[in-house]
């Protein structure tokens, strides 16, 4: 069936569907053993909200949501029903009850209208990973390794000979100034020399990433196993310093890289009168601008000595995937999506078959060429399937595409294309027919690495030893250490902390002149750095929450207030220890929740009510529009929010937003600590209704974050988020009881983030 078909048979079920849940219903009929709540509620609510709470015509959304009866209870005290007569304390206490039991709370949707696990589609990274490893085939991902930086090799002269290799070392960044001497004390000529550097360099996001080579002499790059240089300096004029070259790079992944440089004395090859020619100076360094960031010297962090194979990266676009509700999810299939996934195959088939030797490893002359391209097509679309292929499956997908091809190199073609086009591609596994050991592994790589199976998986799958809990938990456990798993769960944090995107982080030059493009993207290195270390390294949650280290170099450690040298790279070190706590408060994270001069209580405040404590918030009733501080310049940022958001439309989302804004207004800008505003002492006070009913209340940010390490509520507002980003599906669609069976887990394994990811994928495999 054709796609846009399939589209339309689904859209006109889910009409159907729609309408019939939408259909009025007759009121329950009242009797004299009616409860107080549900008189109220048929009486004075149902006129507006409609008998089920579904919506009606004073008031179209259904009453949903995530208030706890006290909250409930509150607001509608306070605001319903619309006029002069609203209901006393006690009639709203009981009609709070009744709605929150019977329509409004998660378990009453769950209830009245059961979340399912719905079909989904490969999302834009899924599709992406998937055919980078299905074209590599099942290279090893390189790991992590204890000391960052590349290999270099220094030469005595100007080529690469290995005769004239007079050291190797591991060299942390690129970032040289030999001046006139030479680069080392070993018998090297300050006239002539060479260096070769290689490795990988590890790519944290997906997208474009410039490289820039500056030098004096003549340098160049090779970059994830191009035959050309993607950066060449190596023919240049006498005035060029600056080399320039991009590339599009998967983000988690490494890719091999070599450097060049050649120090040469030009016009000159006799040793005997360059003794009495007085050196010139000599200086490289290597530089990236990642997506959306500014340009730096490549840290050593992103850099390793090992060598990782070529990877495969499309450049199809894509439209994006859906987000409405939280999370990324493959519910969609658009007619953009289903030209992009073409465009994707066609791209994949041509550079395929464009280099088949390179691809296969088979060569071109071999005897036995099309045996061995035959076997690689179908380790393809038995990887791209997820599952051995049947005589029929075979016959439809590789035999008949070779029978009636002009050439190898289209039959290849024509395979891969097919492959990448099939629903058996391009849709998850999640009927119940499915519940074998091939779909176990598909759901515990997809889940923890967004790709398809690697070998070890694909062979315990296949040899049963896949078959009972003890060996699922262990292929888990494996898997939930690999950088791939770390990479999702970067993905996931981004996402939580609303910084996935990298937009230009502006501030005012004439109140922060020091704050420049290169410290944007210094605060982004440190914020990573933090997240590594606390979610992954130490895998803790209230580490990530609690946390009192940050990672600052010498550029960040002079705004910031610590004494380090001002070249200083990236290290841990104690930030306002008091002030300070976890992520909520690194300087990044506060700089992107501000304005160009001011402090904004309200963007962080909901970050803190949306994320860390899973609330839900509808949109303000019409754009919002701060009040210029220099409309009240004798008013502090905490007073002027006050005043602008003090009427009724805007109070009922504002008295849970401002209160625990406010407790980080002990942060301007960009994130530094300061006491006043405009000679007023600041007012770091807030309180939080909790879903108990409970009024909690804090002095500062580092109250607040104990609140949220050690709340109930938001750890179970944390473990549900990261459900979401990992299983793509609802959590209720695996029934009521998950959630608090995964936060007793959590519980018991001390808040190990990593542990919770194995749990979450085991409880939810087929």
């Amino acid at each position: 069936m054709a796609a846009s078909t399939t589209a339309k048979l689904l859209y006109a079920l889910l009409g159907s569907a729609t309408l019939l849940s939408q259909a009025t219903v007759p009121p329950a009929k009242q009797t004299t053993n009616t409860p107080l709540g549900e008189k109220l509620f048929s009486a004075k609510c149902a006129p507006c909200h409609g008998n089920k709470a579904q919506g009606g015509a004073g008031y179209s959304k259904p009453l949903v949501g995530d208030l706890s009866v006290a909250q409930l209870a509150k607001f509608i005290k306070l605001n319903m029903p619309p006029g002069d007569k609203k209901l006393s304390q006690t009639e709203a206490d009981s009609v709070a009850a009744y709605l929150h039991k019977t329509y409004y709370s998660p378990l009453a949707q769950e209830r009245n209208r059961p979340a399912r696990v719905t079909l989904s589609r490969l999302t834009v990274k899924q599709f992406r990973n998937a055919v980078a490893d299905l074209v590599g085939g099942s290279q090893r991902v390189i790991s992590w390794e204890p000391v960052g930086g590349l290999k270099g090799e220094y030469f005595k002269g100007r080529s690469f000979d290995l005769k004239e290799r007079a050291i190797e070392r591991v060299d942390p960044q690129i970032d040289f100034n030999f001046g006139n001497a030479p680069p080392a004390d070993k018998d090297f000529s300050p006239h002539n020399f060479s260096i070769s550097w290689s490795g990988s360099i590890f790519a944290p996001d997906t997208g474009d990433y410039e490289f820039i080579l500056r030098s004096d002499h003549a340098v160049r790059m090779w970059i994830n196993g191009q035959k050309q240089p993607l950066v060449n300096g190596f023919v240049r004029a006498a005035k060029d310093t600056e080399f320039r070259g991009s590339t599009k790079l998967l983000g988690g992944r490494s890719y091999h890289v070599r450097v060049e440089f050649s120090k040469a004395t030009q016009g000159v090859n006799d040793d005997e009168k360059l003794k009495n020619k007085v050196p010139v100076g000599a200086h490289v360094a290597l530089y990236w601008r990642r997506p959306k960031g500014a340009e730096e010297i490549i840290p050593s962090r992103y850099l390793y000595s090992g060598w990782t194979a070529p990877t495969f990266v499309l450049t199809t676009p894509f439209p994006p995937d859906d987000r409405s509700i939280g999370y990324e999810r493959g519910n969609t299939v658009s007619k953009a999506w289903d030209e992009a996934t073409t465009n994707a195959a066609l791209e994949t088939g041509r550079y395929v078959a464009g280099d088949l030797q390179a691809v296969t490893s088979v060569p071109d002359d071999a005897k036995d060429r099309k045996e061995r391209l035959l076997a690689y097509c179908r380790q393809f679309v038995e990887r791209a399937f997820r599952r051995p292929l049947t005589s029929d499956v075979q016959k439809l997908y590789i035999d008949r595409q070779f029978e009636t091809a002009k050439s190898l190199e289209d039959g290849v073609m024509r395979v891969v294309v097919l492959a990448l086009k099939s629903p058996r591609f391009l849709y998850r596994e999640v009927t119940p027919a499915q519940t074998d050991a091939f779909a176990t592994a598909s759901h515990l790589s997809f889940s923890l690495w967004d790709t398809v199976p690697d070998a070890q998986l694909q062979q315990a799958a296949a040899s049963g030893a896949l078959a009972t809990p003890q060996q699922i938990a262990a292929q888990a456990e494996r898997m939930s250490n690999d950088p791939r798993a770390w990479n999702k769960l970067r993905d996931f944090l981004l996402l939580w902390l609303k910084i996935d995107e990298v937009p230009d982080l502006i501030k005012s030059q004439k109140r922060f002149p020091e704050f420049t493009d290169a410290i944007a993207t210094d605060l982004r290195t440190s914020l990573e750095a933090f997240l590594e270390q606390a979610a992954w390294t130490k895998s803790d949650y209230r580490e990530l929450i609690l946390g009192k280290s940050q990672f600052l170099n010498g550029r960040l450690a002079k705004i910031y207030g610590v004494p380090l040298p001002e070249n200083a790279p990236f290290q841990e070190v104690k930030l306002d220890p008091e002030q300070r706590s976890g992520v909520l408060t690194h300087p990044y994270l506060l700089s992107r929740l501000a304005y160009i001069e001011n402090s904004s209580p309200i963007h962080r405040g909901v970050l803190v009510v949306r994320s860390l404590l899973g609330r839900t918030l509808n949109p303000p009733p019409a754009a919002f529009v701060p009040l210029p501080a220099s409309l009240h310049p004798n008013l502090t940022t905490r007073e002027r929010v006050t005043l602008q958001t003090k009427n009724a439309p805007c109070s009922s989302c504002h008295s849970l937003i401002n209160p625990l804004g406010f407790t980080l207004e002990r942060f301007d800008a960009i994130g530094r600590i300061r006491t006043e505003e405009n000679g007023k002492t600041l007012d770091t006070t807030g309180t939080y209704l909790a879903k108990t009913g409970a009024t909690v209340k804090f002095n500062g940010a580092t109250e607040l974050a104990e609140y949220i390490a050690n709340s109930d509520e938001a750890q179970a507002a944390f473990i549900e988020k990261l459900f979401q980003h990992i299983v793509k599906q609802p959590v209720l669609a695996y029934g009521p009881s998950t959630l608090p069976e995964l936060h007793r887990s959590f519980k018991e394994s001390n808040y190990n983030i990593r542990k919770l990811m194995v749990e979450i994928v085991l409880r939810t495999r087929p």
